[in-house]
């Protein structure tokens, strides 16, 4: 499995909130950060969206906008137009006049996905993923939109398991997009995957991620130098690559631990280390608690 195919299994989307929004006239609206994927497709009109107290950004019809960790932000009918403070809902949303024909439409949501990894795997990501209707593959996007609303709507047999396909491929989709990261954000594992060398030296670690990997090593898959691998490493991931391997480690374990069905001696195993003793110094020295008491506080958490 390929590093991006194995970010979105850990994350695991599972539920969609999708709601048409409309405005007409004069609006703007802003929200506080949330702790959920946002998506929305803009289709009719446009609209200026801010993020965070950047510029505005201008949306039009066919655009499709991905916020893997939503912050806070504002959308509104005018880059400079007043935003009052809304709450997130599940429900339609009109903005503005409330009569009359709407001159702006989109549909918008959110995904759910599991809270153990997301804080990590989320800094991977880029801040902003933006595919403008002229890039063409938004059609593509919004039949796929269209799918998770139609079967949010319904109570057929199979819907949760429909659900989680569809937002796996939606998510897929937007992710691997090559033109429609937010320039601001320099790191993150979908640049790396984008440089062929970075590429190979993860996909060598993602595909075997018990062997004891050296920078030397992956700097040979690579087809560089130590150093220089290293140095392209660190500015295009944030991180070293030991440390990226450590990080990847830790989640596949706080996976583990989070479902329950695996022994430490299981969960070290797979994941590199020589025995369960040695894996839980380790996940204590990065987590602040050992193994067992991170699943029984997960499992609690799961229960409230």
């Amino acid at each position: 499995m390929d590093p991006l195919s194995e970010m979105i299994a850990l994350l695991r989307p599972h539920t969609a909130i999708s709601k048409p929004i409309t405005g007409r006239g004069r609006w703007g609206v802003r929200y506080a950060a949330h702790d959920a994927p946002g998506f929305t497709i803009i289709l009719k009109g446009a609209c200026w969206l801010a993020v965070e107290g950047q510029r505005p950004r201008r949306l039009g019809a066919g655009d499709f906008l991905l916020l893997p960790a939503t912050p806070a932000f504002t959308l509104s009918s005018h880059p400079d137009a007043v935003c009052d403070p809304r709450v997130p809902t599940d429900v339609p949303v009109r903005h503005g006049e409330q009569t009359g024909p709407p001159d702006f439409e989109s549909l918008g949501g959110s995904f759910r996905i599991a809270p153990v990894n997301g804080p990590l795997l989320l800094t991977l990501l880029p801040r902003m993923i933006h595919i403008p209707a002229t890039a063409g593959r938004s059609a593509r996007l919004a039949r796929m939109i269209d799918l998770i609303v139609e079967e949010c709507a319904g109570c057929d047999p199979g819907r949760e398991m429909i659900l989680r396909r569809l937002l796996d491929v939606l998510l897929v989709e937007a992710l691997r997009w090559r033109d429609g990261v937010d320039d601001d954000v320099p790191t993150g594992l979908l640049r790396a995957m984008r440089d062929p060398a970075l590429a190979r030296a993860l996909g060598a670690m993602h595909g075997d991620v018990r062997a004891g990997w050296t920078v030397a090593a992956l700097a040979k898959i690579a087809g560089q130098s130590r150093s220089a691998f290293a140095a392209r490493f660190a500015d295009i991931l944030g991180c070293g690559p030991i440390d990226y391997l450590a990080r990847w480690r830790m989640a596949l374990a706080k996976d583990a631990l989070m479902r329950g069905t695996k022994t430490l001696d299981q969960i070290a195993d797979e994941i590199g280390y020589d025995s369960a003793s040695a894996f839980s110094t380790a996940f204590r020295k990065r987590q602040g608690c050992p193994p067992g008491q991170f699943a029984r506080i997960t499992a609690a958490a799961a229960t409230v």
